[in-house]
This record gives C-alpha cells, sequence and structure tokens, in this order.
C-alpha cells in the first residue's frame, strides 16, 4: 500500500446525504415545521410509523407522539395493532402497502408515494410468476422488500429478522425454496441453513455496494471495534462480521456487545438511534467506495431519504393525495402469507 493505514482518512466526504432536518434547514423554519407536523398528526388523528433509516427529525417525531421507530416488521406489527384509524407510515412503498394489507379498513397515508425500492422494482410480477410457474414444487418465499402483486404470489413473507428462522423450519421439513428478490440475503440464508434455494437475482442498491476489502481496510485501523452487518450485503462483508442481522438486530448487538467502537454496514440512517441507544459508544460507516472514487460511504437509500419534514407535512395537508390503495382482492391475497409471517414470530421461542 502506498500510505500507511493509520494515516488513511476514512471521515466522510461531503458529498454524504445529511441525516437530519436541522442540516439542511434553518432552526426556525425547523421547529415550526415540527410543530406544524406535530398538531396536524393530533388533528387528523393519526400515528406516525418510520422506519429506521428516514430523517432523523421523523424518527423523533414518531417517538414522541405515540408512533414508533422500527424495522419493517415492527412496523407491520405496529401499524395492525394500533387503535389509530389513520396510519402515516414514513419509510418505502413496500411498507405503505404492508400496512394496508394488514389493515384494509384503515387509511394509510406516506410522505413520498414514489419512494420506491430497488429490491421491489428489480422482482416484476409477471417474471416472478413464470418462475414460480417453472418451479411448482418449490415453496415461495419472498421478502417483505416486495410489492403487494408478489407478496400474492408467495407462500410466505419474511423480514431480515425473521428470515432466517422460516427458512430454517421450512427445511427442517425438506422444503425446497423460490427465493426472491435479495441475492445476498438469500445467499447467507442457504449458507447459515442449508435448504435448498434458488435464488432471484436483485440486489438493494445500498447494500450492494459495500465492499469486502475496503471493510478490511477500515478494520485494520480500528482493530477493536466491532463489525455489524446486515444480511442484504455481499457474502465478503457478511464474512468479515461480528453480529449479521436485521435493523433492530443491529441495534440490539451495539447495546450489549462491549466494544467502544462499531463499524455498521447498512444505511446510514440508522446511526440516529445507534446514537441514542448508545450514548458514549462511536459508529463507523463501513467503505462502499472502491479506489479512486469520491466518497467513501454514500450508504443512504435515495428514497428513503425523500422522507422529511415538508413531505411528511404536505401529506397531512393533503391526504387523499398521498393515501395507499391496494386493490381488496390483492390485498387478501397478499394478507395470507404476511400473517402467516406474523404468526410464526409470535411464537414461543422453544415452538
Amino acid at each position: 500500500m502506498g500510505a500507511d493505514l493509520a494515516e488513511l482518512d476514512f471521515t466522510l466526504d461531503a458529498c454524504e446525504i445529511p441525516l437530519h432536518s436541522a442540516e439542511i434547514l434553518e432552526a426556525k423554519a425547523r421547529e415550526a415545521l415540527l410543530a406544524e407536523c406535530r398538531a396536524l398528526l393530533e388533528k387528523r388523528g393519526a400515528v406516525l410509523v418510520a422506519h429506521y433509516y428516514v430523517d432523523a427529525d421523523i424518527q423523533d417525531l414518531a417517538a414522541e407522539t405515540g408512533g414508533i421507530v422500527a424495522d419493517s416488521l415492527e412496523m407491520a406489527r405496529f401499524g395492525r395493532d394500533h387503535p389509530a384509524n389513520t396510519l402515516i407510515v414514513s419509510g418505502v412503498r413496500f411498507m405503505g402497502e404492508s400496512a394496508k394489507i394488514l389493515s384494509p379498513e384503515k387509511r394509510v397515508v406516506m410522505p413520498r408515494l414514489d419512494a420506491d425500492c430497488s429490491l421491489d422494482l428489480g422482482c416484476p410480477p409477471d417474471a416472478f410468476k413464470s418462475l414460480i410457474n417453472q418451479h411448482p414444487e418449490r415453496t415461495v418465499v419472498v421478502y417483505a422488500n416486495t410489492s403487494a402483486e408478489v407478496k400474492a404470489l408467495s407462500d410466505w413473507v419474511v423480514t431480515s429478522s425473521v428470515a432466517l428462522k422460516i427458512v430454517e423450519h421450512l427445511a427442517a421439513k425438506g422444503e425446497k425454496i423460490l427465493w426472491a428478490p435479495d441475492k445476498h440475503l438469500g445467499d447467507w440464508i442457504a449458507r447459515e441453513t442449508g435448504a435448498d434455494m434458488l435464488l432471484w437475482n436483485a440486489a438493494c442498491i445500498v447494500h450492494d455496494e459495500f465492499k469486502g476489502k475496503a471493510l478490511n481496510d477500515l478494520r485494520r485501523v480500528h482493530a477493536s471495534a466491532g463489525v455489524l452487518v446486515h444480511p442484504e450485503s455481499p457474502r465478503s462483508v457478511i464474512a468479515q462480521a461480528d453480529v449479521v442481522g436485521s435493523t433492530s438486530q443491529i441495534i440490539a448487538a451495539a447495546k450489549s456487545l462491549p466494544n467502544q467502537t462499531f463499524i455498521v454496514a447498512t444505511d446510514r440512517g440508522i446511526f440516529h438511534k445507534l446514537r441514542l441507544e448508545c450514548p458514549g459508544k462511536t459508529f463507523i460507516e463501513a467503505p462502499t467506495a472502491g479506489h479512486g472514487a469520491t466518497c467513501r460511504s454514500c450508504a443512504h437509500c435515495p428514497w428513503m431519504a425523500m422522507n422529511e419534514l415538508t413531505s411528511l407535512k404536505q401529506a397531512l395537508l393533503d391526504m387523499d393525495a398521498f393515501e395507499i390503495h391496494v386493490d381488496p382482492d390483492l390485498g387478501r391475497r397478499a394478507m395470507r402469507p404476511l400473517i402467516r409471517m406474523l404468526e410464526f414470530g409470535a411464537q414461543p421461542a422453544s415452538s
């Protein structure tokens, strides 16, 4: 190497996307927006359900107004079980669709209806249906990061927090799996469980960019750091992890492990919650860029970044224009594998 590792700069460059609205809004304007959103949530009788990857202000607003900040599994459970008739789902489109499927009687609104997901876009329903028809002997297991149409074609829907256990359960019964859409998550599950899995070829545009070689270099600089990795990451990154898990599992690991420094390979939006839950600990973004790149790590979903205070306010002002709709028949078909997942997750650990 041309430079001593200890001298290398692994700090973020100016191209990073801001984590917090305070970085892009004047303080007074931000406080006014927060106040307006609080008032509108109360006026609408709505509850705010936010993912760990969205803007930090929205996460804080959800927590302080009786909503939730969570992974997609807990978002789905919370929205279904909360008494509010209106759910404001801050995340990407499949999360809003899942909320509507599980609570068809409720109004589900999103700050941005055009907040897509590369995994959802990477698994077109017609193409996936064709693959299913070619393999009728396989149990169809799809990741939650898919459209309502793809969910309706499946036997099981899973999130990253329960995928391993569900596939392990199915493999123990001798079932062969047709998996979609994330190839990295599917590969990790297949290796961990030994299951016979046919994998769809798609990836998350954020996690797919983490680099094994660059992570190894960073670990040499921070030798005492724990490495926390989301399983949507490539195999070379997962291989270096101390803990592989969902967003909620990454947060739990950061709290329980003795390390004072962690390298984290997932969307940088989670750093807000990590810092709140683990004061005094240091969190470093895993590298996404290779040699010659201008940004050491730009690990933030562009669609998650659409969720900010101005879009939330607009959705609360004009809910009709930001409401999620799912065809009732399609919703009923997609609900079955979602309910199966939730019921499996509710079973005692010994089951």
